[in-house]
């Protein structure tokens, strides 16, 4: 009790006043005078801060953002970048290009907080139209997308953090061995048993990327989004504030970057700071990862183990790999690979640092015998072309996204995917049997053997699958 006392304290005193005059006990605002938060001072309090802003990042996932609050963003589209409407007044709700929900919640809530959504809560990714002032599903305009669950999240961040720093270092050692030895050097990019193409440096320090495969030329892993173009937890959440509620981050939209400090001319200047949204990327770092269904009956059992073998067997598990290594359980806020727009490393004084081996979720969490800890999420943090000439369902989507290809998509992590129905990247599919038939190009080989199966086989790899679940921790 005395620590949670402290913890409070030391979130109160980080609190920075924006606003206007108090309201009432009844005020609809999420953000009363006093409430936001301050990043320097919340870092500079140290671990004493942490479970009142895991907590105050709970009420914000939660929250309903309200006119009072900013919400809405009359003058200024969906863009991730900062951009202006042509002409005209955004509306307070559409449904393709925003604002189109009120809270966090309302999307990811299936079966817990942070978790999935029904097709009810699809969204549509307009990023080529940033300007769009009309309404419309039409594939030529959005892509829609089902809501990916967030749970488990802060371990996928590390996880993509890690093998970042691996390849570019690959990069580093292949451009120091081609000058140094005066010849071209070769290195293939393989980081926690995966791998993404290879390069060529010469002498000069020119590389050719050519051979990259399933990841930016960058050679940043991006673990969030469809596409996986999304490279930090901070940056998915500026960008989602943005698009679904009409909240603009003052790090992106405020008057560094804009000159402004109303964009979108809601009328509340600043409505998000940085403190703020770091309050609501330490609630979905720290979410207790999914986890394997306890209360099986033995039917369901027995089939769930069979079912597992045969996923490896079939070569289900070449991308949706069953478990990747993580060197540290450390989480630090900002992250180090991200870009403007979003807070970064540099701009720190101090990070935020959450030790997620502290939770009680890491308890749960295998080691190597390196020390490593083994994380179960049944992907490989890689991009992949999905689609062929003849099995060709999940390429239907006719915008490209952050200059990946239409149809390649990031590896789905399938831990608690027997708690994310329906399935796809827009939910069209409502049976597992049915997404594993619907997979082509680079997974057609494990598509095809799972096919071939007998009917009972096919039904023990589902089995499986559908004791990865969501529970609540």
């Amino acid at each position: 009790m005395k620590r949670l006392v402290r913890a409070t304290i030391a979130l109160c005193a980080a609190s920075a006043l924006v606003g206007a005059a108090s309201g009432a006990s009844w005020d609809e605002r999420v953000f009363p005078p006093g409430s936001h938060l301050d990043f320097d001072t919340i870092a500079a309090a140290g671990p004493a801060a942490l479970p009142a802003l895991i907590d105050r990042g709970r009420e914000l996932f939660k929250a309903k953002f309200t006119t009072v609050d900013g919400a809405g963003r009359p003058k200024a589209t969906q863009a991730i970048i900062p951009t202006k409407r042509k002409n005209g007044v955004n509306p307070p709700f559409s449904r393709t290009s925003g604002p189109d929900s009120n809270s966090c919640f309302g999307c990811h809530n299936d079966p817990v907080v942070g978790g999935s959504g029904d097709d009810v809560a699809n969204v549509f990714v307009s990023e080529g139209f940033e300007s769009a002032q009309f309404d419309t599903i039409d594939p030529s305009f959005s892509s829609e997308r089902h809501t990916i669950a967030l749970v488990g999240s802060g371990l996928v961040e590390l996880l993509a953090r890690e093998m970042t720093a691996d390849l570019q270092a690959i990069r580093a050692g292949a451009i120091a061995e081609a000058y140094a030895s005066g010849k071209n050097a070769r290195a293939d990019l393989m980081t926690k048993g995966v791998r993404f193409g290879s390069i060529v440096a010469h002498p000069d320090g020119i590389v050719d990327l050519d051979a990259i495969d399933g990841v930016d030329s960058d050679l940043i892993v991006r673990p969030f989004s469809r596409k996986g173009v999304f490279t930090s937890l901070r940056q998915f959440t500026i960008n989602a504030l943005n698009i679904h509620h009409g909240m603009e981050a003052v790090e992106r939209y405020g008057v560094r970057w804009t000159g402004s400090h109303d964009f979108a001319e809601s009328g509340v200047p600043d409505a998000i700071t940085a403190g703020d949204v770091s309050a609501l990327v330490a609630f979905q770092a720290t979410l207790a990862p999914p986890t394997v269904k306890s209360d099986l009956p033995d039917d369901w059992r027995q089939a769930a183990k069979d079912g597992a073998k045969t996923f490896d067997e079939i070569g289900c598990a070449s991308c949706h790999m069953q478990t990747l290594p993580l060197k540290s359980l450390v989480f630090t806020d900002p992250a180090p690979y991200d870009m403007a727009g979003t807070l970064r490393s540099s701009e720190a004084k101090t990070p935020i640092r959450i030790d997620l081996g502290a939770l009680p979720f890491a308890k749960a969490l295998k080691q190597n015998d390196k020390g490593e800890w083994l994380i179960p999420l049944y992907s490989d943090l890689k991009r992949h072309l999905i689609v062929d000439e003849t099995v060709n369902a999940l390429g239907n989507e006719l915008q490209a996204q952050r200059f990946v290809e239409r149809d390649v998509f990031l590896t789905p992590r399938l831990w608690g995917v027997g708690s994310t129905a329906p399935y796809g990247h827009n939910g069209s599919f409502r049976m597992l049997d049915e997404i594993i038939a619907a997979h082509g190009g680079d997974a057609r080989f494990a598509r095809d053997a799972y096919m071939g199966l007998d009917p009972e086989k096919r039904d023990d790899v589902v089995a499986f699958l559908r004791s990865l679940v969501i529970e609540a921790q």
